[in-house]
């Protein structure tokens, strides 16, 4: 299996790093036979994964050398919104994007990908994505070494036609695709030798619907230790977890010398799981080297708790191009939050399976139904599913960055849905001054 570059670039002069990615096409060999066209940051398909501090200014160069206009959004980073890289800011093919920000939020798992309006399906499908991986001062003992106990796992599904090209239209259907090729860091049918008795595993749903739906073979039980926001109190036994697309999770494996396992995602009924597929397979070692399992508390308890008259904002999700009835509008502020706000958000989803993700926050879902959600995924999340029928209601916690002019998203992450409309844009303003606030963007590069 391919393990994707590592950009961990010292600090500079100034104290900042500095990290360049160019966007460009390419073939790749994926499977037996001719090569596939594909698209990459710094290669031919996928991206390096990025990895800085809290408290690190990190400083961006983007270079567009595809032949079509695109963005960088960083998934699951807290920034500002001028700095999101969602379609308000575009990078022209051939253009150049610069944005800074200083990192400060817990270590975690995020990412980072296009999130053009309209061709964002598109631009993942064709291999547009990487990992970054953020750290902080909390260092519980837990495997550590990039590429070798610590290991970062892109899932994405794929069809192929006869000539080795990704097939299937991304904006047709109900969910737009889903693959019947899993591919791992861009790898097909992969395996990893395994060399150390325990193993973190990163895993990021890079898909475009599929939810992954993810156990071993032999049944054995894992630890789960992180979600999308960062480490959880404590590790969570767990035997299956489940992906929508845009969710991360860590966990820790224990393997045995010797053995081999295959993590397989199972279909469990729901629509977006569709078939029983390997997804890889591990390979130990004779004699492994030891490396930490996890220890019984991994970081301080972080709830988020909203207050008892906290603002509560309702959303719907009907078919699967509108929220609240209304389609995507670049130029329409839907939603207008005071800085630093914790508020209660309700995601009615009155059809199909759809998830949500807001940009920018960190929440702790409060319900899934009548239900609690897993025990592993009631840390810090940034994107959630939302089962067919069925409400979510979440806490969230936004940022201090205000800018009335300039907005973040909140949307399903079923990229087919996104891209047909079902997206909205909220901004965050000076607590008491959000009636004073344009609902209409006027932008030039509208």
């Amino acid at each position: 299996m391919r393990i994707p570059p590592l950009l961990h670039p010292a600090p500079g002069k100034d104290g900042s790093r500095r990290f360049a990615l160019t966007l460009q096409t390419g073939r790749t060999a994926i499977l037996p036979g001719k090569t596939t066209p594909t698209w990459g940051f710094n290669g031919t398909f996928l991206g390096p994964t990025l990895r800085a501090t809290r408290g690190d200014t990190v400083r961006m160069t983007v270079r567009n050398r595809l032949p079509e206009t695109s963005t960088v959004h960083w998934h699951g980073i807290r920034l500002p919104a001028v700095m999101d890289g969602g379609p308000h800011q575009p990078v022209e093919s051939g253009a150049t994007w610069t944005p800074h920000w200083t990192l400060d939020q817990p270590a975690a798992t995020a990412w980072y990908h296009p999130h053009p309006h309209g061709e964002t399906a598109q631009h993942v499908y064709n291999g547009l994505a990487g990992m970054f991986i953020l750290d902080d001062d909390t260092r519980p003992e837990l495997p550590s070494d990039y590429g070798v106990d610590d290991i970062p796992l892109i899932l994405q599904d794929k069809k192929f036609d006869e000539d080795n090209a990704f097939t299937g239209r991304v904006l047709k259907g109900t969910f737009g695709i889903l693959g019947d090729h899993v591919l791992v860091n861009g790898t097909f049918d992969p395996h990893l030798k395994v060399t150390t008795d325990h193993v973190r595993l990163r895993i990021l749903n890079g898909s475009n619907a599929r939810m992954y739906n993810l156990s071993f073979a032999d049944k054995r039980t894992f630890h789960a230790v992180a979600t999308d926001g960062g480490l959880l109190p404590a590790p969570v036994p767990v035997k299956e977890l489940a992906l929508t697309p845009g969710e991360r999770a860590e966990v820790v494996v224990a393997f045995e010398p010797g053995e081999r396992v295959v993590l397989r995602t199972v279909d469990n009924g729901v629509d977006i799981a569709e078939g029983d597929l390997d997804v890889i397979r591990f390979v130990a070692a004779a004699t492994l080297k030891p490396s930490p399992a996890p220890p019984a508390v991994l970081a301080a308890r972080d709830a988020i708790v909203p207050a008892a008259d906290a603002r509560v904002r309702h959303f719907v999700l009907n078919g699967h191009d509108a929220i609240n009835g209304e389609e995507m509008d670049m130029s329409r502020i839907d939603e207008v939050v005071p800085a630093g706000a914790v508020e209660i958000w309700e995601v009615e989803n009155n059809v199909y399976s759809h998830n949500f993700h807001i940009h920018e926050v960190a929440f702790r879902v409060l319900s899934v139904g009548d239900g609690k959600p897993a025990a592993y995924a009631e840390g810090r999340k940034d994107t959630v599913f939302v089962p067919g029928k069925s409400k979510v209601r979440l806490a969230v916690r936004f940022g201090t960055a205000t800018d009335p002019k300039w907005p973040y998203m909140y949307h399903c992450h079923i990229l087919r849905h996104e891209d047909s409309g079902m997206m909205g844009q909220f901004v965050l303003v000076e607590p008491g001054t959000e009636r004073t606030v344009s609902r209409t963007l006027k932008m030039p590069h509208h």
